[in-house]
């Protein structure tokens, strides 16, 4: 009896003994199994960040998608750091950023910024030598016959309500301001034609006045860098003025525009080719195969880093060249 039960119990010890152990096995495969998950869920994450060169080759990677909202735990400090290494690494892609419309004076620079609407620079450009010759001053432009300088215009299209436009603020600068471009942004937007963009632009680059440029390409950049998710364009001003010193407000406008005319394309940027990629949360929403990504390149990859005509010579002593006829190059 006594030696039935010693055999009994061994047998139980045993079966304790096995379920102990191929629950040990079931555990250690888990464990493994967790592991190889983790390991592929970091490559996979690996993969989709952007490269540190903008010329390195992204192999395998799925393009990462636009966020709307600022990168997760991204601090106030760190947003500012951000903004200020892309503004950084821009300036030096783009030492001779300015404004692409020739210009002599304030006048001309007034007027030039009216017309580029729904146009390019460079067509302006083609454009003002004609008006200007015939037209040198606020005087003159003021007293001219409408139909005469529409016929100037016509290319820059929408010339009829442009020329409106030219020989208002003309008109307002000989009545209201003796015949000079006022230095003040509440007197700027008070002439015809000119809203606090085209103030700006006269303000930061014919009296040396700091101002940002919310134009169509700088308020596209600055939410796909998420520097704010405001639509607005004044609050648009206001959020980006106060990640800057107002000292870098009017090169930076030249930064950002001159990078969106280039390679940070509205429909497709060009990523594989973008030297701030590795900053940028919207990496991969373009073409990030450096090759293609080259081929996408505007202005640039015809060695003509401008649209001036006649550009000054700073702008030619940084690099710069002076733009081909439309059509060429």
């Amino acid at each position: 009896m006594a030696g039935g039960k010693a055999v009994a119990k061994k047998a139980t010890t045993k079966k304790v003994t096995a379920a102990k152990a191929t629950a040990k096995k079931a555990a250690a495969k888990k464990t493994t199994g967790n592991q190889t998950a983790v390991k592929k869920t970091a490559a996979v994450k690996k993969a989709t960040v952007a490269p540190k060169k903008a010329s390195a080759a992204v192999q395998g990677a799925p393009a990462a998608k636009a966020v709307a909202a600022p990168p997760k735990g991204e601090s106030q400090t760190a947003l500012v750091r951000r903004a200020r290494r892309i503004n950084r690494e821009l300036a030096e892609v783009y030492p001779y950023a300015h404004p692409e419309l020739d210009f002599e004076n304030p006048f001309q620079l007034v007027v030039a910024t009216v017309l580029s609407a729904q146009t390019t620079d460079l067509r302006v450009n083609q454009t003002t030598p004609a008006l200007f010759a015939k037209y040198p001053t606020p005087e003159d432009l003021a007293a001219a016959n409408p139909e005469e300088v529409e016929e100037i215009l016509r290319p820059t299209g929408f010339f009829r309500a442009k020329t409106k436009s030219v020989i208002g603020l003309s008109k307002a600068l000989v009545e209201q301001f003796g015949g000079e471009v006022p230095g003040r942004l509440e007197d700027l937007v008070k002439l015809p034609g000119v809203g606090r963009k085209t103030a700006f632009v006269v303000l930061g680059n014919a009296f040396g006045r700091p101002g940002i440029t919310v134009d169509t390409h700088f308020q596209r950049l600055v939410r796909r860098w998420q520097w704010t998710a405001e639509t607005d364009p004044d609050k648009i001003e206001a959020a980006v003025g106060a990640l800057f010193p107002k000292s870098d407000w009017t090169d930076l406008s030249h930064h950002v525009i001159w990078h969106g005319r280039r390679i940070c394309h509205a429909r497709k940027p060009a990523c594989g080719a973008c030297p701030i990629a590795p900053l940028c949360p919207a990496y991969g929403e373009g073409e990030t195969d450096p090759e293609k990504a080259r081929k996408l390149l505007k202005y640039e990859k015809g060695g003509f880093p401008g649209q001036r005509l006649n550009p000054p010579q700073s702008y030619l002593d940084a690099g710069g060249r002076a733009a081909p006829p439309l059509g060429a190059g």
